[in-house]
């Protein structure tokens, strides 16, 4: 019991990384036709949701005096919208089982969204007496992003399925990308000068910078199916530019993948950083999968084979990085703390 009431009050902001992680790998999975393995996936996705939804509702009440100094922390308080983020990912991958469960996941995380996305910048940055703020900006700032581009991808695919909403589920989605696209670049460039203007330690290159990669990844798989909803009046005014940016997107995350993946190696074999399991890993293993499925999605969509191939491939990659982490996470809970994976 006393082990529960410690994960509790030590829940991270970012806990629901997890669901994203392991929902983002079952929709590749499924995407390839593996749906078995989707399927335990999704229950897993599921599962942990559930769980840590009661998590974090526990720890509102016992132990609020945390999650305030969490929502305080520009360091800390964007993990929050990894709470919006996993319910979308959940959503999506319900679409094909059952739309009415997507339907009320979307109906939850929408206004929560738009409530966190006025109360954490708040709390974080702009109520802060410290100053400047901008120096504890971060990768985890970036999850801003995939929660607004998670209800546009949940709109988006939930419009083509319902008799009647269509039109407002279009809104919905076009702004909810278009917010997403212009909080990217507002994130790009703070966490930008943050990295060029403060001293920057090693350790502070941590796994959440990944998630600059999954925000882009996660805008490309939302406008390609906006792109396809049925014709509206937004859909028809935006459909245009909005087919345009993704491919950009696309472009832009493909750049970015091999510059993270050698921050990594100077991180841990130049700098000799020992790789111990925390909660953040599964902010790589979320971007691996998004980009696998926007690679796939993509491809398919504007009839571009070698995207699709690349996302294809890709996906054996984040399946390899999240049965490492899940690997890792389950050792982690029975061996003594200190110990190092690999050591």
């Amino acid at each position: 019991m006393q082990r529960i009431r410690s994960a509790v009050a030590d829940l991270p902001p970012g806990a629901f990384a997890f669901v994203m992680a392991t929902g983002i790998v079952s929709i590749g999975l499924d995407q390839q036709g593996l749906h078995l393995p989707s399927l335990v996936l999704l229950v897993i996705a599921g599962g942990a949701w559930i769980v840590l939804l009661v998590a974090l509702a526990a720890r509102l009440v016992a132990y609020r005096g945390r999650v305030i100094t969490d929502l305080r922390d520009p360091r800390k308080a964007f993990g929050f919208y990894t709470i919006i983020a996993g319910t979308g990912v959940v959503a999506v991958r319900l679409l094909d089982l059952d739309h009415t469960v997507s339907a009320v996941l979307l109906a939850v995380a929408a206004p929560v969204g738009l409530l966190l996305s006025y109360a954490v910048p708040w709390a974080a940055v702009l109520s802060r007496r410290e100053r400047p703020a901008l120096a504890e900006a971060n990768g985890t700032w970036f999850i801003w992003v995939v929660a607004s581009q998670s209800v546009a991808t949940t709109a988006a695919g939930l419009e083509p399925l319902v008799g009647r909403g269509q039109s407002e589920l279009a809104v919905l989605a076009v702004c909810a990308w278009s917010v997403g696209i212009v909080l990217y670049a507002a994130c790009a460039v703070l966490v930008a000068l943050r990295l060029t203007l403060y001293p920057l330690d090693v350790h502070e290159l941590s796994p959440p910078y990944w998630v600059s990669m999954g925000a882009v990844a996660i805008s490309i798989v939302a406008g390609a199916k906006i792109v396809e909803m049925d014709s509206t009046p937004i859909v028809d005014a935006t459909g245009g530019l909005i087919a345009g940016l993704v491919v950009l997107c696309w472009a832009w995350a493909t750049w970015l993948t091999p510059v993270l993946f050698a921050v990594g190696v100077w991180r841990h074999v130049i700098h000799r950083i020992p790789l111990r399991y925390e909660s953040t890993w599964w902010s790589i293993v979320f971007p691996l999968g998004m980009y696998a499925v926007a690679g796939m999605y993509l491809g398919r969509a504007d009839e571009l084979p070698l995207v699709e191939q690349i996302g294809a491939s890709w996906l054996w990659v984040a399946v390899v990085a999240w049965l490492y982490t899940a690997g890792t996470m389950a050792l982690s809970w029975v061996r003594p703390r200190g110990s190092t994976v690999g050591a």
